[in-house]
C-alpha cells in the first residue's frame, strides 16, 4: 500500500479492506424475525436463494475507517481484484459503505507506477456477472456443505472427530482423487522380470546397454505389464535362472559388434509463461513449496512491487514484457537466442475476466534475481528468479538435439543376444540456457532419460564387453499425488479453479483426510469412509465431469450467459437434467455405518474406522459367533501397505498389554505395561478377591451380598503415560514405578513455603509451584531436576530470555509495551505475543507472513479490541448489535443495479498483505485507492483521494 500510496500521490488516501469485510451470517446471527425465512443456511432458498449478509466482528474497525475517508472525499476508486472474489468485495464495499460521491472502478495488474497511474485514469463500471457468479459459488458451497456435511458427521465420526468433518464440491472432488490413487496402488499386483545390463568399451570410451532382444524376442519391460501383473502384449520374460545363465555366456564372449546405427534429430519447444497453477506445480517441484506457501510468497512479491498479478489463468504477455524478455534474453545469451518473430502462446481460459496476463518479472524492464538480492527474503529471491527465468525462456528459441540409438550384437552361447544403448547431444541449447521444466515423478524403468553421451561409432565396430550383471526388477504401482501433480490432476479435470488449489488442498490436509509424506499426500482411513459414503448415497456431487460442469456453469454465470437464480433452483431442487441436492439429501434412505467404516482385508480380518481411529476387527475361525479381537494398526501405516500379509503379522505379533514389569516392592501389587486407545501406559494392578469353588462340584461360590444404603465404589488402578522417549519394548520396572509416583515432590520454596512438584502434562514437562507453573526442557528433568535448579527458574522472568529459544521468530521491541514481539507455537497454533498481548495468527498466513510492522500491528488491534466480553446465553440470542450490519438479498439485488450506475472502468489486482494492514492503519491521507479489494474517495479539501483496499481471496 505504501507502494501505491506514493505512486498515486497527496491527493489520495490508501485504505485496505483486507479481504471480504461481510460474509453470510452464522445461525447465531440470525434475527429472531428472520429465522423462518434464514435460519437453516442464511439462505432463503423460496425467496430466489436470497443470501443474509453480516459484517465480519474482524472488520468492524475497518469498516468504520473506510467510512471516515469515504465521507471527507469526493470520489471513490474501487480496486479490487478483477475476477469474481475482487468484484464482489467492491460490491460490498458499495453495500455497506454508501458513498455519495462518484464511484469507479480501478484495476492494476503489477504495482509499477506506470500500472497504478494508468488504472486511476481508465475506469470502468462494477461488473455485476461477476458478481452474481461469485455469489452463485458462495450460495452453492453453503448449500452443499451444510446439506452433506450432517450425514457424514453421524455416519462416518463422531466426538471430537465427526466435529472437524466436512464435505465441498471440490474438496471432495479432491480427496476421492486421492483415495482414488491409493485404491489403484491397493489393488496394484507386482509382475517380475529379469533383463541384463553391461558396459560397451571403444578405446577409452564407455556407455551403459541393456539387453533388448534375445534370439529376435523383445525383453520384457515394466511398461509391458498392466496394474494386475499381467502381460499387454508378446514378449520374452526371463527367470532369474535364465538371466544369470545368458550374462555369464555374453561375459564370456566378451565381444560384440555393432550391427545397427540410427541417429534422429528432434527440437523441444519452451513452456508458456507461469499462470496460478503451473507456478504452483514448479515450485513444488523445483523449491518444495507446498501449494499454500508459493501463494503466500508469490503474494509477497506482487505487493512489492516485484511481479504482475498472481491469479491468472492466462498465458499471454504484453507487447511491453515480450520485448523485455527477448531484450534479456539476447543480452545474456546472444541474438540467437530468440527466434525471429515472437512467440505468442495461447490462452485457454475460458473466462477472459479472470485472464489478464501470465506471471512475470514486473515493469518494462525486467530487474535480474542478482539485481535484487537484497531487497528480497530467500523464499522470494527463489521464487522471483523462478519467474524470471520462466519468462526469459517463454520467449526463446526452440532447443535442437540429435539422438543416436545403436545396436550391438552378442553371440551368447549360441543365443543371438542384442543390446541398445541410447545417446542424445544438444546440437544448440536456445532456451534450456535459461530454464527447463521440472518433471513428477515417473512409474517405470522407461521412463529414465537416456542422456549419455555415444562415442563415434560405424556398424561393423568390435567393443569389449564389461560388467555383465543380471538384474531383477518389479513394475511398480502409481506414484502418489503430490501438491504439484494433484494442482496439474485437477486442471486437467477442471476441478476448481487456480486461485482455489492451494486452499483446496490446505482443507484436505487440515480434515484429516489427507497426510503428507514427504512429498506425497497419502489418504487416511478416514478418507477412505467419507468418499465410500459420498460415493454410494452422493454419487453425481463428487463426479469428476459433473464437479467440472459446475465450475464452467459459474463461468457462464460471470460471463452473463446463465442466470444466477435460475441455476441455484435446478441444483438445489432439481430439473430435467439433474435430481438436485435436496431430494438427493432428503431420500438417502438407511445408511449402516458400521458397513461404511469397513474395509475387507481377509476373510477373517477387517479394518474398521471408529472414534478413535483405525483398528483391525479380526474374527476366530474355529469360533465365528465369539467376540472379535481388536488389533491397534500403527499411526505411520498408509492404506495400500496394510496387506493381508503385513495385517497377519499384527495379529501375530505380542500383545504388548500384557507384559509384566514386576511387583511394586512396596505393596507387592503387579505393574504392567499396555498400549492403549491414547498411547503405551503403565498400570498398577488391584488384585480381585479371592473366589470360593465347591470342591466336590468345582463351581464358583457366589459370596452374599452386601446390604447398605451406599454402594461400594471399587478402587481404580493408579495408571501413567510413558514419555515420548519411552518404549512399551524398552521400559523396565524402575522406571514404571517413578512414573506412577508423579507429580514428584522437587521441594519447598524457603521463601513461600509452597511446595515444588514436577509432572508432565498435555503440553509438555513442567514445574508448579501453587498456581505458577513453568516449562521444563525435556522430560527426564522430571526426574532428575534438584531444588536449586528449580528455584533458578522460577527466578526468570516467566516470558523472558528462558524461553527465547523456543520462538517461531523474534522481533525487535513493541513500541507500546517496550517488550520484545516473539512468534510462538500455542495450543490453538502460532500465535504473536510481547509477554502482555497475545494475538493467534489468522487462518490463511503463515509464520513466514509475519514481519515486525505486520505484528506491531496485529498487537494494537487486538489492545484497541480490548478484552473479550463474556458471552451469555441471553446475549448470544440478542439480535440488536448485529441486525445495522446485515444486508438481506433482497436488498442487494437493487443494490446491484444501482452500483452499476455509479462505477466505472479498471481491473483488478491487489492483494491482501500483512504489511497492507499496517500502511491502512497509519493512512492519513485523502484518497483512497483499493488494491485488491478497495474503494479510492476523493477529498474536497484535495484533489482526488483514492481508498485501497487490498484483499487476498
Amino acid at each position: 500500500m505504501k507502494s501505491i500510496q506514493g505512486y498515486l500521490g497527496d491527493d489520495y488516501e490508501v485504505l485496505s479492506s483486507v479481504g471480504h469485510i461481510r460474509d453470510l451470517a452464522s445461525k447465531k446471527d440470525i434475527p429472531a424475525d428472520k429465522k423462518a425465512s434464514y435460519g437453516k443456511y442464511s439462505i432463503d432458498v423460496d425467496n430466489d436463494f436470497d443470501p443474509y449478509y453480516v459484517v465480519n466482528e474482524r472488520k468492524t474497525k475497518t469498516v468504520a475507517e473506510l467510512k471516515r475517508a469515504v465521507k471527507d472525499a469526493d470520489e471513490v476508486l474501487l480496486a479490487t481484484d478483477e475476477d469474481r472474489e475482487g468484484e464482489a468485495i467492491a460490491w460490498h464495499l458499495l453495500e455497506v459503505l454508501k458513498p455519495k460521491v462518484p464511484v469507479k472502478r480501478m484495476v492494476f495488474h503489477e504495482i509499477t507506477k506506470d500500472a497504478i497511474r494508468a488504472a486511476a485514469e481508465n475506469t470502468r463500471e462494477l461488473d455485476l456477472a461477476l458478481v452474481d457468479a461469485q455469489e452463485t459459488r458462495r450460495v452453492l458451497d453453503r448449500l452443499y456443505g451444510w446439506d452433506v456435511s450432517p450425514v457424514l458427521w453421524r455416519k462416518v465420526g463422531s466426538g471430537r472427530e465427526g466435529a472437524a468433518l466436512s464435505a465441498g464440491r471440490v474438496q471432495s472432488a479432491a480427496t476421492r482423487m486421492v483415495v482414488q490413487r491409493e485404491r489403484e496402488r491397493m489393488a496394484f499386483v507386482a509382475a517380475s522380470y529379469w533383463d541384463v545390463e553391461a558396459t560397451a568399451v571403444k578405446a577409452a570410451d564407455s556407455f551403459a546397454t541393456r539387453l533388448a532382444r534375445v534370439d529376435g524376442a523383445p525383453l520384457a519391460r515394466g511398461t509391458d505389464f498392466d496394474d494386475l501383473g499381467q502381460l499387454k502384449k508378446a514378449v520374452l520374460v526371463l527367470s532369474e535362472d535364465e538371466a544369470r545363465q545368458l550374462a555369464a555366456a555374453i561375459e564370456a564372449a566378451a565381444e560384440a559388434s555393432v550391427s545397427n546405427l540410427e541417429s534422429k534429430p528432434g527440437t523441444r519447444s519452451p513452456k508458456a509463461p507461469f499462470t496460478t497453477s503451473t507456478l504452483q506445480q514448479e515450485a513444488g517441484r523445483k523449491l518444495s513449496m507446498s501449494a499454500k506457501h508459493a501463494m503466500s510468497v508469490a503474494q509477497r512479491l506482487y505487493e512489492k512491487g516485484f511481479i504482475t498479478y498472481m491469479r491468472t489463468d492466462s498465458t499471454a504477455l504484453s507487447s511491453q514484457a515480450v520485448t523485455a524478455a527477448r531484450q534479456q534474453a539476447v543480452a545474456l545469451y546472444g541474438e540467437k537466442a530468440v527466434p525471429l518473430n515472437p512467440r505468442v502462446y495461447r490462452n485457454n481460459s475460458k473466462n477472459a475476466q479472470e485472464a489478464h496476463e501470465a506471471i512475470r518479472p514486473s515493469g518494462e524492464d525486467f530487474r535480474t534475481p542478482a539485481s535484487v538480492t537484497s531487497e528480497l527474503d530467500r523464499d522470494e529471491h527463489r521464487m522471483y528468479d523462478l519467474i524470471w527465468k520462466r519468462t526469459i525462456a517463454s520467449q526463446m528459441s526452440d532447443a535442437k538435439y540429435e539422438t543416436t540409438t545403436v545396436t550391438l550384437s552378442v553371440d551368447a552361447g549360441g543365443r543371438a543376444a542384442e543390446f541398445t544403448a541410447s545417446g542424445t547431444v544438444y546440437t544448440f541449447k536456445g532456451f534450456l540456457e535459461a530454464y527447463e521444466e521440472g518433471r513428477d515423478e515417473k512409474r517405470g524403468d522407461s521412463d529414465k532419460a537416456d542422456d549419455q553421451s555415444l562415442p563415434v561409432l560405424a556398424v561393423g565396430d568390435r567393443l569389449a564387453i564389461r560388467d555383465v550383471e543380471s538384474k531383477g526388477h518389479s513394475t511398480t504401482p502409481k506414484p502418489r499425488y503430490t501438491e504439484a501433480s494433484l494442482v496439474k490432476a485437477l486442471e486437467e479435470k477442471g476441478i476448481g479453479r487456480p486461485s482455489t488449489f492451494a486452499s483446496i488442498i490446505d482443507v484436505i490436509l487440515d480434515r484429516g483426510y489427507v497426510t503428507k509424506r514427504g512429498q506425497a499426500l497419502v489418504p487416511s482411513w478416514l478418507a477412505f469412509s467419507v468418499v465410500r459414503l459420498l460415493e454410494e448415497h452422493f454419487a453425481d456431487l463428487v463426479d469428476y465431469d459433473f464437479t467440472a460442469a459446475l465450475e464452467d456453469d459459474l463461468d457462464a454465470i460471470a460471463r452473463g450467459e446463465q442466470q444466477r437464480g435460475e441455476w441455484l433452483r435446478s441444483f438445489y431442487f432439481g430439473s430435467d437434467e439433474q435430481v438436485g441436492l435436496r431430494n438427493i439429501v432428503e431420500n438417502l434412505g438407511e445408511i449402516d455405518a458400521r458397513e461404511l467404516n469397513a474395509t475387507r482385508i481377509s476373510d477373517t480380518t477387517t479394518l474398521r474406522f471408529g472414534k478413535y481411529g483405525p483398528y483391525l476387527d479380526v474374527v476366530d475361525a474355529e469360533q465365528p459367533d465369539a467376540e472379535p479381537r481388536r488389533v491397534n494398526i500403527p499411526d505411520d501405516l498408509a492404506p495400500d501397505e496394510l496387506t493381508p500379509a503385513r495385517a497377519q503379522e499384527l495379529i501375530d505379533a505380542p500383545v504388548a498389554g500384557n507384559r509384566v514389569l514386576g511387583e511394586n516392592p512396596e505393596n507387592n501389587r503387579l505393574v504392567v505395561v499396555k498400549d492403549g486407545r491414547f498411547g503405551p501406559y503403565v498400570e498398577e494392578t488391584i488384585p480381585e478377591e479371592p473366589v470360593a469353588v465347591d470342591e466336590a462340584t468345582g463351581e464358583v461360590i457366589e459370596a452374599p451380598k452386601k446390604r447398605g444404603p451406599k454402594k461400594e465404589v471399587a478402587p481404580k488402578p493408579r495408571t501413567a503415560s510413558l514419555f515420548k522417549s519411552m518404549s512399551v519394548e524398552t521400559i523396565d520396572l524402575d522406571t514404571a514405578l517413578q512414573l506412577l509416583d508423579l507429580p514428584r515432590t522437587v521441594g519447598t520454596d524457603p521463601e513461600s513455603g509452597e511446595a515444588i512438584t514436577a509432572q508432565n502434562g498435555r503440553y509438555g514437562p513442567y514445574l508448579k509451584r501453587g498456581t505458577d507453573s513453568r516449562s521444563l526442557d525435556t522430560e527426564a528433568q522430571i526426574f532428575d531436576i534438584t531444588l536449586e535448579q528449580a528455584l533458578a527458574i522460577y527466578a526468570l522472568p516467566k516470558y523472558g530470555a528462558r524461553r527465547a529459544s523456543s520462538a517461531l521468530a523474534e522481533f525487535d521491541n513493541d513500541p507500546v509495551s517496550g517488550k520484545p514481539i516473539r512468534v510462538r507455537d500455542g495450543r490453538f497454533g502460532a500465535y504473536v505475543t510481547d509477554g502482555e498481548t497475545n494475538v493467534t495468527i489468522p487462518r490463511g498466513q503463515t509464520v513466514a507472513d509475519i514481519t515486525y510492522e505486520v505484528a506491531v500491528q496485529m498487537l494494537a488491534d487486538k489492545r484497541a479490541k480490548g478484552p473479550a466480553p463474556k458471552r451469555t446465553p441471553a446475549r448470544r440470542a440478542a439480535p440488536a448489535k448485529t441486525t445495522a450490519a446485515k444486508t438481506t438479498a433482497a436488498k442487494t439485488t437493487a443494490a446491484k443495479t444501482t452500483a452499476a450506475k455509479t462505477t466505472a472502468a479498471a481491473k483488478t489486482t491487489a492483494t491482501k498483505s500483512p504489511a497492507a494492514k499496517t500502511t491502512a492503519a497509519k493512512t492519513t491521507a485523502t484518497k483512497t485507492t483499493a488494491a485488491k479489494k478497495a474503494p479510492v474517495v476523493k477529498a474536497p479539501a484535495k484533489k482526488a483521494p483514492v481508498a485501497e483496499a487490498a484483499a487476498q481471496k
